[in-house]
């Protein structure tokens, strides 16, 4: 009797031994991710800030915070994107948070004017602040490191979707793009610049005035020539765009008279030859418009007076100061100033 008794009671510790250790399986192993979330810990992110964002997405809090003590998570847990999915477990959420295994974000860059305006741009998309980033935007040391100086280093960015760690350092941001430009100017590339006469810095500069003159892409090989052309026979460009680049105003809709005497190494009306450097970031349309600008004729063009976003272009200074009187007219019809 005795016997049978043991036995019982035996037989009922291994049924707790066993649904306790199961409990504690599922607690650990099991599933603590419902939906999938994004997690970003800044490096200013204290522990008590990881758990308070963490914490609401997941369950198996207790279990959690267990392993998290028995791993020394709070001394030990790395920024950076995470991505919860569905189905992990604590344990592997743990682990994933002190191993700093991040999960790349997709970083835009394009349609920026100054390197200011970039690093605002970045500063909203990575963990960095825009005052480090305009710091080595703007460093003569970090530029020459990548083969440019403090003004031509702007040239360097090819607007793209690139994937970074969201914790990246300004500093390796920009030896990351310099990784970028090396492999977007290709021997093929390379080939077709000669045919313009144009150092690589030259035809960045240049698409950044052909892509401020017009959103059209068909037409942008056009417009190339024409500077090209200017170039050649020793012209200056006249760019409208370098005259707000130059007044640092880019809600302008019209030039006038004045602007066009504006001092400045950007103005192209009183300075011959391109502009020092890019006056905006040009996206890749303007960029293989160079590369491939159409050889014509033409040295003049002028916005349609049907304000449908295209030019027409002209052979002959007479000629051009007609299509600049249609569009005058009714740019004072429609009281634009």
């Amino acid at each position: 009797m005795q016997k049978k008794t043991l036995l019982r009671i035996l037989a009922g510790v291994a049924v707790v031994v066993v649904v306790g250790a199961v409990l504690l399986f599922i607690e650990f192993r099991g599933s603590a991710v419902p939906a999938q979330r994004e997690l970003f810990v800044s490096r200013t992110a204290t522990y008590d800030q990881l758990t308070d964002s963490l914490l609401p997405s997941i369950r198996r809090h207790a279990a959690f915070r267990a392993y998290a003590r028995r791993l020394r998570l709070a001394d030990s847990f790395k920024p950076g994107h995470y991505v919860l999915r569905p189905g992990m477990s604590v344990i592997e959420i743990v682990r994933m948070l002190k191993l700093g295994m991040q999960t790349p974000v997709r970083v835009t860059i394009q349609n920026v004017r100054t390197p200011a305006q970039l690093a605002r741009r970045l500063s909203r998309q990575l963990d960095a602040d825009s005052a480090a980033l305009m710091d080595v935007l703007t460093s003569p040391q970090m530029a020459a490191e990548v083969g440019f100086d403090s003004v031509t280093l702007f040239s360097m960015f090819i607007p793209d979707t690139y994937e970074f760690y969201w914790t990246v350092s300004p500093r390796d941001f920009v030896l990351r793009m310099k990784r970028e430009y090396d492999r977007f100017w290709t021997p093929e590339r390379d080939a077709l610049r000669q045919r313009s006469g144009l150092s690589r810095l030259g035809v960045m500069t240049l698409a950044s005035i052909v892509y401020e003159e017009t959103s059209k892409s068909d037409e942008m090989p056009r417009i190339a020539g024409v500077y090209i052309n200017r170039l050649r026979c020793g012209m200056p460009l006249q760019a409208d765009p370098t005259v707000k680049y130059a007044l640092q105003d880019f809600t302008l809709r019209r030039i006038l008279h004045r602007h066009l005497k504006t001092p400045s190494p950007y103005n192209t009306y009183v300075n011959r030859g391109l502009p020092p450097s890019p006056i905006c970031m040009p996206g890749k349309s303007a960029i293989e418009a160079v590369l491939h600008f159409e050889e014509h004729d033409y040295l003049y063009f002028c916005a349609r007076p049907t304000f449908d976003g295209y030019h027409n272009f002209a052979r002959t200074l007479s000629e051009h100061n007609r299509n600049a009187r249609a569009y005058s007219a009714e740019l004072n019809r429609r009281k634009i100033k």
